[in-house]
C-alpha cells in the first residue's frame, strides 16, 4: 500500500459524513507505518473504545470505512477466526466489526459486519510480521502471495457489501 496522508484518509470515507470524517482520530504515526507490508491501514480510535477505522486502496481509489465493535470480550479459552486473514486468536482477538452501509441505506440504519482481528493487523499476521497471542498461525499450503490475494479478496468482498 502506498503511504497515506491525513487528508488522503479523511477524504476516503464512504460510510460517514464529511463532518464525521473531519472529526475522527487519525493515527499520528503515519510516517512510521510499514506501508509495504500493509493491504490496508487499520486503527482503533483511542477516544472511543467501540470504534475503529480502515482505509484501503482498490483500483487506484482509496476507500475508508468507519467500523464499530462491541466492548465485551470473550474468555481466554475461546478461540475465533478472522474472516479476512484467517488468523485464529484466543479471547477477544477477533471482534464482530460492523459498518454502516454507504449512501441512503446507511442513513436508514442498514449495516454489514464481519469477524476481524480486533487490532486490525491482518496484513502483518499474513506476512509473519506479527504473531497472534496464541503464538502461531496455522501452516498453509498457499504461497505468501496467494495468502495476500485471499486476504485482499476477503476484504474487498466485505467492502462490496457496503454498496449493496
Amino acid at each position: 500500500m502506498r503511504p497515506l496522508t491525513e487528508q488522503d484518509i479523511r477524504s476516503s470515507f464512504v460510510n460517514c459524513s464529511k463532518g464525521e470524517a473531519k472529526r475522527l482520530a487519525v493515527p499520528r504515526d503515519l510516517g512510521e507505518r510499514p506501508w509495504d507490508d500493509l493491504d490496508f491501514l487499520g486503527w482503533r480510535d483511542p477516544g472511543a473504545p467501540d470504534r475503529s477505522y480502515l482505509v484501503t486502496e482498490r483500483d487506484g481509489r482509496l476507500t475508508g470505512v468507519a467500523l464499530r465493535y462491541p466492548a465485551s470480550q470473550r474468555g481466554f479459552l475461546h478461540r475465533s477466526l478472522c474472516s479476512v486473514c484467517l488468523t485464529t486468536h484466543p479471547g477477544g482477538g477477533v471482534s464482530l466489526m460492523t459498518a454502516r452501509k454507504a449512501g441512503a441505506a446507511g442513513r436508514e440504519g442498514n449495516s454489514v459486519g464481519l469477524y476481524m482481528c480486533t487490532d486490525l493487523a491482518c496484513s502483518l499476521y499474513v506476512r509473519g510480521r506479527k504473531v497472534p497471542e496464541s503464538g502461531v498461525r496455522f501452516e498453509e499450503s498457499l504461497t505468501l502471495e496467494e495468502q495476500i490475494a485471499r486476504t485482499q479478496g476477503n476484504l474487498f468482498a466485505f467492502l462490496d457489501k457496503l454498496y449493496g
